[in-house]
C-alpha cells in the first residue's frame, strides 16, 4: 500500500461576508449576554422615589458579582430582553418551561443602608401579571433593614434594633410651601425642582398660593430664603393618622409612612409560632415566596400540603426596602419584604444622566457622569 505524503489538502471554501457577520453577531450576544447576566447590567431609572441620590434619567451600571449572580430561571427568552421585545408589547419569554433558580458565590450579601436593585414582588406592580421572578420589574431602593433586624420609625426617623439609622445626606420629605403668588418656572429650575417635585394645591382665601413641595435639606433652606415664599412646613398629611395602603394590611388601623412598626425580617432557619398575629404579618409571604406546595392561611392557621403547621422555619432571608424620596416613593411600607430570590445586584455608578425636562443645551447633567453611588 502506498502513502502520498505530499497529497494536497482540499482548500477550505472561504466564508462569505453574510456567514461572517452572522457568526459575529452571534458571537457578540452570547458574550454580552453572559456578560450582563454574571458581571454587570445597566439600568436607566423611570421614576423619582430615590432622589436626590439617584434622579429619574440616571443610566445605571449594577453589579451582579457583589451578591452573586442568579442562575436563569426561564430560559425561553430572547437574549438581551426583559419582558418584551425592544419597542413593542410583544412578550419576550415564554413560560413554558420553568427552571429551579440558584445564586452563585458573590463578594458579599447586601448590606443595611445601601441601595440595592431588585424585581419588585407583588403582581400588582407588575402589570397586574405574575411573572417569573427574573422577569418581574426592576426597582431600585436604600435597603433599610435585613434579615434579623427589628426595624421602626419614629416621626420619619428609621430606628433599626433600637438605634437610629443613619440618614441618606439626600434624602427628601414632603412640605408645604405658601407663597405671595406664583412661583415663576426659572426659580424652580434654579432650584433643580422638576415636575416631580412640586405641585401647586390652589389659592387660599387671601390669594396667597400654596405648594406641595419635595425637597432635601439644602432645597428646603434655599426655598425659605426666597422673598416672596412665606412659610415651609412640614407637611402634616404625611402622617396624619392611619394609611389604609400601608403594608401589612392588619395595621392599617394604626401605621402610616411617618410612624410604622416595630417590625422583625425574617431571617433563614427563624422559626415562627404560627398564630392570628404572626400570620398577619407574615402569612401572604409564606404563600407567595416561600415555594411550599398547597399553602393555605384561614382562620389563624397555616396548612401546606394538607398538613396543618404550628411552627413554621423561613426558608430565605427578606429585606426591608425605602427610597430616599420618603414620600414620594412606593416602597416596602406600602407592597411588604423583598425576598433573597428578588434580589438582582448593587448600584456601581452613574455612567449617563439625562433631564428630559431641561432644554438642548442642559440636557446632560454632565456633574452626574461617573458618580458613585451610595
Amino acid at each position: 500500500m502506498k502513502f502520498n505524503l505530499f497529497k494536497k489538502k482540499k482548500p477550505q471554501k472561504r466564508k462569505t461576508k453574510l456567514i461572517e457577520w452572522r457568526d459575529s453577531i452571534v458571537f457578540a450576544v452570547v458574550v454580552a449576554t453572559l456578560f450582563r447576566w454574571s458581571f454587570v447590567e445597566a439600568f436607566m431609572v423611570p421614576t423619582p422615589s430615590m432622589e436626590n441620590t439617584i434622579l429619574v434619567g440616571d443610566y445605571l451600571f449594577v453589579s451582579k458579582f457583589h451578591y452573586g449572580p442568579r442562575t436563569p430561571r426561564t430560559p425561553l427568552q430572547l437574549p438581551l430582553t426583559h419582558q418584551k421585545i425592544w419597542g413593542t408589547e410583544i412578550p419576550s419569554y415564554l413560560d413554558w418551561v420553568e427552571l429551579p433558580s440558584y445564586r452563585l458565590p458573590g463578594l458579599r450579601g447586601v448590606e443595611r443602608g445601601e441601595p440595592v436593585v431588585f424585581n419588585i414582588p407583588p403582581a400588582i406592580l407588575n402589570d397586574g401579571e405574575e411573572r417569573p421572578i427574573d422577569l418581574k420589574t426592576y426597582y431600585v431602593k436604600r435597603c433599610v433593614a435585613i434579615a434579623g433586624d427589628r426595624l421602626e420609625i419614629r416621626n420619619k426617623q428609621i430606628f433599626v434594633n433600637g438605634e437610629p439609622l443613619e440618614n441618606p445626606e439626600n434624602m427628601k420629605f414632603s412640605y408645604l410651601v405658601i407663597a405671595k403668588d406664583e412661583i415663576h418656572q426659572r426659580h424652580l429650575d434654579k432650584l433643580e425642582l422638576t415636575s416631580d417635585d412640586y405641585y401647586s394645591m390652589g389659592q387660599t382665601a387671601d390669594a396667597r398660593v400654596v405648594y406641595k413641595m419635595l425637597l432635601t435639606p439644602e432645597q428646603r433652606n434655599e426655598v425659605e430664603a426666597l422673598p416672596f415664599v412665606l412659610s415651609v412646613e412640614e407637611d402634616f398629611t404625611t402622617h396624619d393618622g392611619p394609611d389604609a395602603n400601608i403594608f401589612p394590611a392588619a395595621k392599617t388601623t394604626s401605621w402610616n409612612g411617618d410612624n410604622y412598626g416595630p417590625l422583625v425580617m425574617p431571617a433563614k432557619g427563624m422559626k415562627m409560632i404560627v398564630n392570628d398575629s404572626t400570620l398577619a404579618l407574615y402569612g401572604e409571604m409564606i404563600q407567595l415566596h416561600e415555594e411550599n406546595e398547597r399553602v393555605s392561611v384561614t382562620n389563624g392557621e397555616l396548612t401546606i400540603d394538607g398538613e396543618s403547621i404550628k411552627e413554621y422555619t423561613f426558608k430565605q432571608d427578606y429585606y426591608f426596602m425605602m427610597g430616599d424620596n420618603r414620600h414620594n416613593s412606593l416602597d416596602s411600607r406600602y407592597w411588604g419584604f423583598v425576598p433573597e430570590n428578588h434580589i438582582l445586584g448593587k448600584p456601581l455608578f452613574i455612567w449617563l444622566s439625562i433631564n428630559n425636562e431641561a432644554d438642548l443645551l442642559h440636557k446632560i447633567r454632565w456633574h452626574r457622569m461617573f458618580t458613585l453611588i451610595e
